[in-house]
């Protein structure tokens, strides 16, 4: 009886022995551990991009997700959802009056500091349309260039130009155009963006680059000409007009700097042309003769006698 009980005790610890170096073998011999059991190798992680949101979740059924850490968590690509399109606002309506820039179709610069006078200077190609800024009526039209170098009179000196008032009751005049729109006169009505005139250089922009002089003032007489050359900065308002507000109004500035200036204000700045230089005076105070031509006598020259020949005798 003890001897059959040693027998079985020793047949099952070498059975055990044997499982456990199978055990052993299959461990070492499979790639993935203990024989029987399937493992998935983790997976590289793809670049994440900047529209990419990170999600964390646990791992679920003991199998690893792509991108699970050594916790068994997962990060998860989640593409972020579109924007929606930008709505666009229109400009805040700051009066009941519609503008236009004054140059049409063509690129145009200008100058935003004072130079002088209250005034711009729009540089643009020579035949750029210059337009009605305004619904307006045609106020003063000089299609003739009177401006002269050598006189440099301060009301020729916008050369061909255009001015009208507009039905905000601003006057608006653009200068220095090579032409006017034929049939333009003093009371034709005009419509914002209607072509009043060409940019060029006449007037005292001759030899300059071509231009357009751009002013805003209020309704004078005609011999009151120095306010029509410009009593309020217009930059401002050119930068709206062509950038978008088309509403925003020089009515109430042009309306204080008259109340301020007086309607007729006095001319201060570039008021008179050159004087005439009178003719220099001699020392006893009478003027100073010019040199008399001379008038040399022409020396006549007259040709020799033939010389006489004589022959000789043998």
């Amino acid at each position: 009886m003890r001897s059959g009980h040693h027998a079985r005790s020793g047949r099952l610890a070498a059975a055990a022995t044997a499982a456990g170096a199978v055990l052993l073998t299959g461990a070492c011999a499979s790639a993935g551990g203990v024989a029987g059991v399937v493992t998935v190798s983790p997976v590289a992680t793809a670049p994440q991009t900047a529209s990419e949101v990170i999600a964390t979740i646990p791992a679920q059924g003991g199998v690893s997700i792509k991108g699970a850490g050594p916790s068994g968590e997962a990060r998860v690509a989640v593409q972020r959802p579109p924007a929606d399109v930008p709505v666009q606002v229109p400009p805040p309506k700051v009066s009941k009056y519609t503008y236009a820039f004054p140059v049409k179709g063509c690129e145009a610069k200008y100058a935003r500091k004072l130079l002088v006078l209250p005034k711009t200077t729009i540089w643009a190609e020579r035949g750029c349309a210059f337009i009605a800024p305004i619904d307006g009526t045609v106020d003063e039209v000089s299609g003739d260039d009177g401006w002269r170098a050598s006189s440099d009179l301060g009301k020729d000196r916008e050369g061909r130009f255009v001015s009208i008032i507009g039905v905000d009751g601003v006057r608006y005049l653009g200068g220095h155009l090579d032409s006017v729109t034929p049939g333009l006169a003093p009371g034709t009505k005009v419509n914002a963006g209607q072509t009043l005139g060409r940019i060029g250089n006449s007037g005292n922009a001759a030899g300059n680059a071509t231009n357009l002089y751009f002013a805003i003032s209020w309704k004078t007489r005609a011999d009151v000409w120095w306010v029509r050359r410009g009593m309020v900065e217009p930059w401002d308002y050119l930068d709206a007009w062509r950038d978008g507000n088309r509403t925003f109004s020089p009515r109430e500035e042009v309306l204080e700097m008259r109340e301020k200036s007086g309607a007729e204000p006095a001319c201060r700045i570039l008021c008179t042309g050159k004087a005439a230089t009178p003719p220099p005076e001699t020392p006893d105070g009478g003027k100073k003769k010019k040199n008399p031509r001379p008038n040399p006598v022409p020396t006549v020259v007259h040709p020799s006698p033939p010389h006489a020949t004589t022959g000789s005798t043998s």
